[in-house]
């Protein structure tokens, strides 16, 4: 199961199935990491404020006290609404319901599911028969009960999926969270037998990757100890572990920089069955060197062998002896954000690639999307002005061949679930306004099965969905949706939230969301969808655009959709709300503090905010690439400049903005969201704060956390932006 994907740059590597924790979208290193912020300390104290610094002990006892008074707070008030527990109520309704689609993935035969609902709250991995799957009333058998093992084991655990060996699928690498952390805790299980392997394979917490070579030895990059991690907190050091021994004794087969993002080993299972290794190193969060490493028939690793190809580039499956490689620069006569391919057995032979393929060339208003590799077919996801259609491709041996696949128009359509030995691959189809379907699309006899679909939760009859463009202070049309009742007078009133991410090449795209439309729309609110640069939308140049020093460009993008709304008489400032998460929450804090005027309620989670010591807090060194280096001249004045952290000022009317957070989110640090929250008590202005102690990035590790989140942000935003507050 091999996808490109919109945004996990920092892990497009070969493997199918693999299950690994490296950079995504904003990434960490350990909480517990010794190396990832002290040693860097003294560089930076000069940007520093050190009457905040305590909040970034994530436990200390100075920071969880004010944690703890902010939380009450804000909870107080937002919990005595008594719109709080209608909206409680109706999200976990929709979080819980049986009625969800059961994504599956397809092996050997069997479909298995991960489910979550009121009575698995933790949930169940479980699996059927396709023939089951596609009738009316599936019949599961579970495979492991995570609230089981957690009470047995007195662990809040948190599946983060299994790595199988292929093609029995016996054996399993299954990842447990302790709270929803990226660092992960991986053991061997059977899946069989449906029991962890005694004296088995075992890894302690760390974040990082295992990766099956043969059904004795693993690939695995993890924490091995005192200087094996990078700046960034990911492993610096890749080997091969032989069971029945201690890990201690893995032999290392390839290392990177200190100053790398990371270095990891992986398995290229080639369509003949040979099993290669694979190493890459991650210069940068978008640059890196692939290396393939042969073996000889004893099992003895030679030399290892460069990819001849661009450090923008990433491979992203192989095909029929072709290596599928996407392309984020220009390369011998092919552009960024073109897909070719070329022959691995070429390369092997001398280390050359002579002979490039062209698979699937985007114009400017299109760009790639999900890629999956099935036995007989390679299936591509390419949205054209954010809108998506499927296509599958075919090796003929000399060139590719395409047909576009028959699903609905004007929606995603987004590659899922593939296998390379298998010809059952699944696809979904959605809009705003039309619940997702999940089909079993055959690549054989190219016949698609309409396997599940979502209830409708809202009245999509009474909505429209519409698409605009404003115009960038450059002149740059920037696409945006408006979901909104068919009857919304255009007075200026309407209480609108206004939603981007922009960054990290990840897109965004029409998706149902029945939460959104039943406690949101329904009460009358619009939603609006900006693609504004930073994204994937267009492709790499769409992405590059607003790097570092050009980053202000992704700010004039969002504000510009925000006047055209305002514009177009849809809203006004005293009812526009702003959300984002992650990068997105770096968005809203520049929001925030560039343009208070225009904005009456901001939703900010697990956000970046202090840009000046980002690149100190757990993984914040592999986002230099995204946001430019504190450290140097140019870049650290323009990151001061945007920086939200630093441009509060005292005198300036602020909107009431909302902090969203985790303790245990080892991506980015919940400091950021803390010491922005303490500025703001230090000069006076209102603000609410709520971090949940577990739920990792997410800021939720189960279903009721997520439920008692959105009825918290959809409460604030009823207060807001209907005149209530």
């Amino acid at each position: 199961m091999v996808h490109l994907t919109k945004s996990v740059l920092g892990s497009l590597l070969i493997s199918s199935l693999v299950v690994y924790s490296y950079p995504a979208d904003p990434s960490a290193a350990d909480l517990n990491n010794p190396e990832s912020s002290k040693m860097k300390r003294a560089k930076t104290d000069k940007h520093a404020d050190e009457d905040h610094l305590y909040l970034e002990e994530v436990l200390g006892e100075k920071a969880l006290s004010e944690v703890t008074a902010w939380n009450k707070r804000t909870l107080d008030r937002l919990e005595a609404d008594p719109i709080f527990n209608i909206l409680e109520a109706e999200a976990l309704e929709i979080l819980n319901s049986k009625d969800k689609i059961p994504y599956v993935s397809y092996r050997g035969g069997e479909v298995h599911n991960f489910w979550q609902d009121a009575t698995h709250v933790r949930g169940l991995w479980r699996k059927s028969t396709m023939e089951s799957y596609l009738s009316g009333s599936t019949t599961w058998e579970t495979v492991l009960d995570i609230d089981a093992l957690s009470k047995s084991e007195g662990k809040n655990w948190v599946y983060k999926g299994s790595n199988h060996f292929a093609p029995e699928y016996e054996l399993a690498m299954v990842s447990l969270s302790d709270g929803g952390k990226d660092a992960v805790v991986r053991r061997e299980f059977n899946v069989k037998t449906k029991s962890f392997v005694r004296d088995g394979f075992e890894v302690p917490e760390s974040k990082g990757s295992t990766d099956w070579l043969d059904e004795n030895h693993l690939l695995i990059g993890v924490n091995f100890g005192p200087g094996t991690l990078t700046d960034s907190g990911y492993p610096m050091i890749a080997k091969i572990w032989k069971r029945g021994t201690p890990l201690t004794d893995a032999v290392e087969i390839g290392r990177g920089e200190k100053t790398d993002v990371s270095f990891r080993a992986s398995v290229l299972e080639l369509s003949d069955g040979r099993r290669e290794i694979i190493t890459r190193r991650g210069i940068t969060f978008y640059e890196s060197e692939t290396y393939w490493l042969p073996r000889d028939e004893d099992g003895s690793i030679g030399k290892a062998v460069k990819f001849p190809i661009p450090k923008k580039a990433h491979f992203v499956g192989e095909f029929r002896g072709q290596i599928l490689l996407s392309l984020n620069e220009d390369w011998r006569g092919h552009q960024s954000g073109e897909l070719v391919s070329f022959s691995i057995d070429d390369f092997m032979q001398d280390g050359n690639i002579f002979d490039i393929s062209l698979v699937y060339a985007p114009d400017e208003k299109s760009s790639l999307g999900r890629l999956g590799v099935t036995k007989s077919k390679v299936l591509l996801s390419i949205t054209t002005d954010v809108k998506g259609s499927a296509h599958a491709f075919d090796w003929d041996g000399k060139a590719w061949t395409s047909k576009k696949l028959d699903f609905p128009a004007n929606g995603s359509v987004s590659v899922g679930a593939t296998n390379d030995k298998e010809d059952i691959a699944f696809i979904t189809t959605e809009s705003f306004l039309t619940p997702d379907t999940l089909w079993a699309f055959n690549t054989e006899t190219m016949t698609k099965t309409k396997a599940k679909s979502l209830p409708s939760w809202f009245d999509a009859d009474s909505m429209v969905a519409e698409q605009f463009f404003s115009t960038s202070p450059d002149g740059t049309k920037v696409p945006y949706f408006v979901v909104r009742k068919k009857n919304l007078p255009l007075d200026g009133t309407a209480p609108t939230l206004l939603y981007a991410y922009g960054g990290f090449e990840i897109s965004l795209n029409p998706s149902y969301s029945p939460t959104r439309g039943k406690l949101w729309i329904e009460r009358g609110g619009v939603f609006v969808l900006a693609n504004i640069r930073g994204g994937g939308e267009y492709g790499p140049k769409w992405h590059q655009a607003g790097l570092k020093m050009n980053r202000q460009r992704i700010y004039d993008d969002f504000i510009s959709v925000a006047e055209d709304l305002i514009a177009k008489k849809i809203t006004s400032p005293a009812h526009l709300g702003i959300e984002g998460g992650s990068n997105g929450g770096l968005l809203m804090g520049v929001m925030f503090t560039q343009r208070p005027d225009l904005f009456n309620a901001v939703i900010c989670s697990v956000p970046l905010l202090d840009m000046l010591r980002f690149h100190t807090l757990l993984a914040g060194a592999s986002w230099v690439g995204e946001y430019g280096n504190p450290e140097d001249p140019d870049e650290g004045k323009f990151l001061r400049a945007i920086s939200p952290y630093h441009n509060i000022k005292p005198d300036t009317k602020y909107p009431e903005i909302f902090f969203l957070t985790s303790t245990k989110d080892d991506r980015v640090h919940p400091a950021h969201a803390r010491k922005m929250a303490k500025r703001l008590e230090d000069q006076g202005h209102k603000f609410l704060y709520y971090e949940n102690i577990d739920g990792g990035h997410s800021a939720a590790a189960n279903l009721k956390e997520t439920a008692k989140r959105q009825a918290l942000q959809h409460t604030y935003l009823l207060q807001k932006l209907t005149g209530d507050q």
